[in-house]
């Protein structure tokens, strides 16, 4: 993206004293212009300051003068006084003129005791009640009003100056009728061509979602000003129509009308509301080419769009310009930028300006909470969480499930459900929003009691028909295993949709009733829904974690020659499923289809690469792919440091770990036991006790299986009291494999009497294990004890114990054979037979031609 260049002085224009509405719009409803029997009654207690203006009483005229310039309340409360004073009490039009001043000040209390206390109303005074009540956003107060003056009111007929305010009213109400009424109206008192009624007329129309009734006022206009283009600029950007909207504002380009800042505004806008990011950017920089430059509401539009796609560059170049025109006093403008950085990762200077600028309200806390936990640091959220009830600033429905989503993605299901009862107690109703998260939670964590609490509030919230809810109740009682329960709940979702599709067919697959699988599937697009990648990933995943293997890698080829291509969560389950196979072979594939997809050097996918390449036997593999990685992580180390340790490269998988210290990789309990693994491969005694002793400094508690790499290495040293120590020692009871790494060290070193102790211990553990038996058997004939090799060997035949027979499995383009010793079940076995029969005798020539 090219530099803006936002170097140019910006003049803003004089802003509205008049406070904005701050309601958001009602549901639409059928309004009618009837008579209506409801009052208004207000009696507020207000105290007038003194002040003495005049010696001499004013005349009206002046009065009116220095009331329309009047930006203060407390000086227009004593202006007011002052009238009474000099007897104008019931003065018509002074008395208008403050009720002017009233509203133009936002004092609505004080301007609803004037008029009510009014003795002469005219069609200007109705009219700036009824501005006031639009501008505070009495929607429902204002038509009543409205009502009240047409039956009730002035006697003179209605003027031009009353129907854009009362149109507004319909906006805010999204009362499409109610506007074709007084569209009616409009017409019968002759205001059509009325250029301002036109405006608000068009207005009316594009925010009620009617554009069509929007153009026809257009067309009817005989006189059309800036605004008429505009507000059908903003009607068609209002209601998605962007590409019309820009073709509007190339038609006033070309015509007699230029477009203005306000024009270029709402189309910037229209293209960023609707999800037209990078264009809405690209109309910036053309607005700035033909020398109009940005004011808050263009900024607060194009921020937007900059952050969701993660142009902290150009959200910077914005910054500065906001800074050079003294833009941080608009509250939207501050909190867009607040929100580019935390998007873009940048929480230091998210923050900065949160703290230093931000009006600290509702909305500006929740930005920047969801920061911090989308950025990892959910304890600093809920820091700032805890912070708005300390500060006065009201936790909304938005804050709670800000803070509930962030424990949940942060895997603190305990913690995300506590939150989820205090937002109970504290009165806030939960919406789908937070029903979805904490059902999420209950999912992560199987707990099926939660997850049925939580179930309940849905029903009491009438919440179980909606995709979401309905489709985080599927994967909940999915994961908890209860088939029948999620069943039972997509059948309550009326409005279904793919994902809720996709939550049912995977929890069929999980739970490995492969066979409802295809009827499902049948059922899915019988309902409409064609099953997606998504749908596909599912099976492959339930196939994968019911070890069906052959099965989820030929449904991966099988996506391979359809329309669906595999993403890069397919690769990652395909890959789990080769290394579970140790098939080289399809894992090759699988690695060049990620290549082809650009995969490879995804930090997930290369981790997984280089555990298949392990678990295949391709070790020379792991170390090429593992340099492909672009950001390798944690992860990514410890899957080549268990690589090397898997296939005894010792002295490898040691360097490997001290390049990861040197680069500041902060090693867990997976590193620790790689790096002590690959240590007893390699012999280094004074290696591993270094690393042992070195969990302590990282704040890493050694579990069993690192008190077993300690044994086993110690054992293979001959260091076999130390290691008989140390097992003794051990905070935790050990298991077989412990053990039995002791008595393989004492084995090697004829250790007889250690190796006993160790011996029996295994036998009690595992007492039909014939390794055990085996590893005492050849103990006893390394020091020539054959008694007790005997012995040994009629304990085996007492108990029934065969030794296992030895196992071996080979790959080819045909699948993977696996051979067991003395087995002819193969169906080639016969022709194995005689090959290896052949190869024998083949040997035993060349050995004797040797002699």
């Amino acid at each position: 993206m090219h530099s803006l260049l936002l170097v140019e002085p910006l003049t803003l224009p004089p802003r509205n004293p008049r406070i904005g509405a701050t309601t958001n719009r009602t549901k639409r409803r059928s309004l009618s212009l009837q008579p209506s029997n409801s009052t208004h009654q207000y009696h507020p207690h207000q105290k007038v300051p003194h002040l003495t203006l005049y010696d001499e009483p004013l005349s009206s005229t002046t009065y009116a003068l220095i009331l329309e310039s009047c930006g203060s309340l407390g000086l227009g409360k004593q202006v007011h006084a002052h009238s009474i004073k000099a007897g104008f009490r019931g003065h018509e039009f002074v008395e208008t003129k403050l009720l002017q001043m009233y509203g133009n000040t936002g004092s609505f209390e004080c301007a609803r005791l004037l008029f009510d206390t009014m003795s002469l109303r005219n069609l200007y005074s109705w009219t700036a009640l009824l501005r006031l009540h639009v501008d505070m956003g009495f929607f429902e107060e204002a038509f009543l009003l409205f009502k009240e003056l047409l039956y009730e009111g002035v006697r003179v007929q209605l003027d031009f100056f009353v129907f854009p305010v009362v149109l507004k009213i319909c906006c805010g109400l999204d009362a499409l009728e109610l506007g074709r009424q007084l569209h009616g109206m409009v017409f019968k008192h002759e205001f059509v061509t009325n250029v301002y009624v036109g405006n608000a007329l068009i207005d009316m129309y594009g925010k009620c979602g009617s554009l069509d009734e929007a153009k026809k006022v257009l067309e009817g206009m005989p006189q059309k000003d800036c605004v008429s283009w505009n507000s059908i600029i903003t009607a068609c950007a209002a209601n998605g129509m962007v590409y019309e909207a820009l073709d509007l504002l190339e038609n006033m380009s070309a015509g007699d009308l230029a477009p203005n800042l306000v024009s270029w505004s709402a189309v910037i806008a229209g293209f960023s509301q609707n999800g037209y990011d990078v264009e809405s950017v690209e109309l910036l920089a053309r607005m700035l080419r033909v020398g109009m430059k940005p004011n808050a509401r263009t900024l607060a539009s194009v921020l937007p769009a900059c952050a969701r796609i993660q142009w902290q560059r150009l959200g910077k170049e914005l910054h500065g310009y906001i800074i050079r025109h003294e833009f941080f006093s608009n509250a939207f403008v501050v909190n867009a930028l607040v929100d580019v950085y935390r998007r873009c990762g940048n929480m230091k200077s998210a923050f900065k300006i949160f703290s230093k600028f931000s009006r600290k309200c509702t909305a500006s806390y929740n930005t920047i909470i969801t920061g911090y936990w989308e950025n990892g640091n959910i304890f600093k959220a809920k820091e700032l969480f805890d912070q708005m009830e300390q500060g006065g600033v009201e936790r909304d429905r938005i804050s709670w499930n800000s803070i509930i989503s962030g424990y949940v993605d942060n895997f603190l299901f305990d913690k995300a459900f506590g939150l989820f009862q205090d937002l109970l107690k504290e009165g806030i109703e939960p919406d789908s929003f937070t029903l979805g998260s904490v059902l999420t939670g209950c999912a992560d964590m199987a707990s099926i009691r939660r997850g049925k609490e939580v179930h309940s509030q849905v029903i009491v919230k009438g919440l179980q028909s909606n995709s979401f809810v309905g489709g985080a109740l599927v994967e909940m009682y999915c994961k908890c295993q209860d088939i029948m329960a999620a069943q039972m709940a997509f059948e309550e979702v009326t409005e279904r949709d793919v994902a809720t599709w996709n939550a049912l067919i995977s929890g069929y697959a999980r739970s490995n009733q492969t066979q409802k699988i295809e009827e499902l599937l049948q059922k899915m697009e019988g309902d409409g829904f064609e099953p997606n990648v998504h749908t596909w990933n599912g099976i492959i995943a339930g196939y994968v974690e019911n070890k069906h293997y052959d099965s989820a890698t030929q449904l991966f080829t099988q996506m391979q020659i359809s329309n669906l291509r595999p993403d890069i969560y397919t690769v990652g389950i395909i890959l789990a499923a080769c290394s579970k196979l140790a098939t080289i072979q399809r894992g090759k594939q699988v690695h060049a289809y990620s290549i082809r997809a650009g995969h490879d050097s995804d930090v997930h996918i290369g981790a997984a690469l280089v555990d298949m390449y392990a678990k295949c036997g391709g070790i020379k593999y792991c170390y090429l792919v593992y340099n492909r990685i672009s950001n390798p992580d944690l992860v990514s180390h410890n899957a080549l440091l268990t690589a090397y340790a898997m296939h005894g490269h010792g002295e490898e998988g040691i360097a490997l770990f001290r390049r990861m210290l040197a680069g500041k990789v902060r090693p867990d309990h997976v590193t620790f036991l790689s790096v002590l693994s690959s240590c007893v491969h390699a012999g280094s005694i004074e290696i591993g006790r270094e690393c042992f002793s070195m969990m302590e400094t990282y704040n890493v508690t050694p579990t069993l299986k690192h008190y077993t790499c300690m044994v086993d290495l110690l054992s293979r040293a001959g260091k076999l009291n130390e290691a008989y120590k140390l097992i003794k020692n051990m905070p935790m009871e050990a298991d077989s494999v412990t053990w039995s790494a002791l008595l393989g060290g004492c084995f090697i070193h004829s250790e007889v009497a250690l190796g006993e102790i160790a011996a029996k211990k295994l036998i009690e553990l595992e007492p039909y294990n014939t390794g055990n038996y085996v590893m005492l058997a050849n103990l006893y004939a390394s020091v020539g004890r054959w008694h007790y090799v005997a012995q040994t060997r009629q304990l085996m035949k007492d108990k029934g114990i065969q030794k296992s027979p030895g196992c071996s499995w080979i790959e080819d383009r045909d699948g993977v054979h696996v051979f067991l010793a003395s087995d002819k079940t193969h169906k080639r076995a016969d022709e194995i037979y005689y090959i290896l029969d052949n190869l024998t005798n083949l040997i035993r020539i060349k050995h004797k031609s040797q002699l």
